[in-house]
């Protein structure tokens, strides 16, 4: 029979397919199983964990009272690599009889035989030789005093707080029941929590010439941009492909089909003369100066993220070495890359199909290739448009030599699709937190990401991409950028945003949901330091969000968030909570945020706290201070605000202290 003795069910992680949960380093992950039993009897319920070590560890859940029947436990993972975990549960005897034993001795009820039957029940565990000596001793004389039948010694031994204690820590059982073993990978912490800054390196340090045409800035320039990124506290420097740029069907400004010289292209189009993804594009400089900028990236404490785009021009060596790589069509013609109504004709796609076998061999080395220079990190562009089966066998096989390898998937397409490749591998997504904008969008967005899906999907919350400028952003103005900001720092502990953010760079190209004069198709000049002495620069505020999340380890979680309430239908009102347990201090770390989420209005309203959340009864007053501004306000569960979206559209309260 499938069903144990005690039901164990909808066990907690897991994930769609059987694939194996996720965890990172440090995060405080939530057990959770339904189990009961026939009748009126207690259970209990433990979960056993097996570390990447072989150590094995037993943790007891507790139930939520929701009438759910469903029981849990907080446990931090701390070890990278493999765990396994099974849920097991037990009658348990003692917890019973001491219910039965209260509930009936009050209502004078089968006093004599619950006395006997307590008797009966610390004789048999005084009898179990791995409890302590003094404990069993102590069990004994318990069990003596129960055989007098006393009503009064009965009442005091079903509700004594030490005995309690000792069953809880060792329970008096039967009926043991276990659960399928489940696995879960615990992958290092930069998989989970990180701050990353995206930049094209031929944009810092590139020069514009007498004749027009512009000198592309090279890896010892854009090597000059990193203390500036690793200032704003970003751990992360990804950077678009760097390879060769093909010369066939070159994209001009704005991705129009006419050239001009001196245009570099975009990126994406991979391949020329120069070689194809497993070089660099010369005027770049050499893999020699690409190793150097990895090693300045990680002096300043930033990690480089590459670009993974396995597409190619048609001026890539593969189109000639191995045409069957790709779609061919009637004409003879091969097939250029389309997402429509968008059309790629510098791109051409890979057919999976025609050679699997070869595709998946070249594409290991490729990985494998950046790997021994240096690369840990790899943003893979479009996902979904290459086969499943391709992610789950690539992501296993580099991870099997090197566990740190970390995958991150841009794919902006249907739910299903970005749920299967996070759950076949995919350490990090892009989600859908660029589109989710209104207060009933986020709070619908920040509750799925957290608890629904984040047994194996981690959003990393990107406000904008060089492909991505949306409507809220275009015509928000500097308060749209300040909100977003907040919000994608304190709602998950991955987050993102591309050069040109804290610029307030917010002119799209007509009809688009990108920046006008796109850096995907020529360079860009930035006055960095000078836009920041003229505080025209959002590098302060996120400069501080960075530190925020450094400082509060409630920030670094993903499944701890809550969503509250308010009275206004733009107050968007959610906590971050983790129990000293965890924070590795002696305090609890309890964030609150409260985001004006309309660009263009002052709010006042009522905001509604569930402060059970994190620990205050309702109705009880505790001290908060606003970590962007320093101001301390006494708080409870019912609270006016007011934001004003031009001076003040966001707080960041750090729950303090009881008034």
């Amino acid at each position: 029979m499938r069903t144990p003795r005690i039901p164990l069910l909808d066990g907690r992680p897991a994930v769609p397919g059987g694939f194996p949960a996720k965890a990172f380093a440090g995060e405080v992950v939530p057990f959770r199983v339904v189990a009961f039993r026939e009748g009126h009897d207690i259970v209990g319920v433990h979960v056993r964990l097996t570390d990447p070590r072989g150590d094995v560890s037993l943790h007891r859940l507790t139930p939520l009272n929701d009438g759910t029947d469903t029981w849990s436990v907080d446990i931090a993972l701390d070890a990278q690599g493999p765990w396994t975990y099974r849920f097991e549960a037990f009658a348990d005897d003692f917890a019973t009889w001491a219910h039965a034993a209260e509930v009936k001795v009050a209502a004078g009820v089968d006093v004599p035989v619950m006395a006997a039957a307590g008797a009966q029940l610390l004789t048999r565990a005084a009898a179990e030789k791995d409890r302590p000596a003094a404990q069993r001793t102590l069990l004994r004389a318990h069990a003596k005093s129960l055989a007098s039948g006393e009503a009064a010694v009965t009442t005091a031994l079903s509700t004594d707080r030490d005995l309690a204690r000792i069953f809880a820590e060792r329970p008096l059982s039967s009926l043991h029941s276990v659960s399928a073993e489940q696995r879960l990978v615990v992958d290092r912490t930069a998989a989970g929590a990180a701050a990353w800054y995206e930049f094209f390196p031929r944009s810092e340090g590139a020069k514009r010439l007498k004749d027009g045409t512009v000198k592309s800035g090279t890896f010892r320039t854009a090597a000059k941009r990193l203390p500036g990124v690793a200032a704003m506290g970003f751990d992360v420097i990804y950077i678009v492909p760097v390879h060769p740029i093909g010369e066939t069907n070159r994209k001009g400004r704005n991705n129009t089909l006419t050239t001009e010289p001196g245009d570099p292209g975009s990126p994406y189009a991979i391949g020329s003369a120069d070689g194809g993804h497993d070089a660099i594009d010369p005027s770049l400089g050499t893999l020699a100066d690409f190793r150097s900028f990895v090693r300045a990236a990680k002096k300043e404490g930033l990690e480089v993220a590459m670009d993974l785009a396995l597409q190619a021009s048609p001026d890539h060596p593969w189109v000639r070495e191995h045409p069957e790589w790709f779609t061919t069509l009637p004409d003879g013609s091969i097939a250029y890359a389309e997402n429509p109504p968008k059309k790629y004709q510098d791109i051409y796609p890979l057919n999976f199909d025609n050679d699997p076998a070869g595709i998946y061999a070249e594409m290991l080395r490729l990985v494998q290739h950046w790997v021994a220079q240096g690369v840990k990190i790899f943003r893979v562009d479009n996902p979904h448009t290459k086969p499943l089966q391709f992610w789950e066998w690539l992501i296993a096989t580099v991870n099997a030599a090197d566990p740190d390898v970390i995958f991150l998937a841009e794919a902006f397409t249907r739910p299903a699709v970005m749920r299967a490749l996070a759950a076949v591998g995919f350490q990090q997504s892009y989600s859908y937190f660029t589109w989710r904008n209104t207060k009933a969008e986020l709070e619908e967005f920040l509750s799925s990401v957290s608890h629904e899906t984040s047994d194996y999907m981690r959003p990393n919350l990107f406000v904008n991409t060089h492909d991505i400028l949306t409507e809220y952003l275009q015509f928000g103005g500097r308060a749209a950028y300040r909100i977003r900001a907040c919000i994608a720092a304190t709602a998950a502990p991955l987050w993102g945003v591309y050069a040109g953010y804290e610029l307030f760079e917010n002119v799209a190209r007509p009809g688009s949901e990108e920046n006008i004069d796109n850096e995907k198709y020529e360079f860009k000049f930035r006055d960095w330091d000078g836009a920041e002495e003229r505080g025209e620069s959002l590098a302060p505020l996120l400069r501080r969000l960075n530190a925020l999340r450094r400082e509060h380890p409630a920030l670094r979680q993903l499944r701890n968030l809550s969503v509250h309430w308010s009275d206004d239908d733009q107050i968007l009102v959610y906590s971050k909570h983790l129990d000293a347990a965890f924070t590795g201090t002696d305090a609890d770390d309890t964030i609150i945020v409260v985001a004006n989420v309309d660009p263009h209005s002052v709010r006042e309203t009522t905001v509604h706290l569930d402060t059970t959340v994190w620990g205050v009864p309702a109705g009880e007053e505790f001290e908060v201070e606003d970590l962007l501004t320093g101001a301390v306000w006494t708080w409870a569960d019912h609270n006016y605000v007011r934001l004003d979206a031009f001076v003040e559209p966001v707080h960041i309260l750090k729950v303090r202290k009881r008034a």
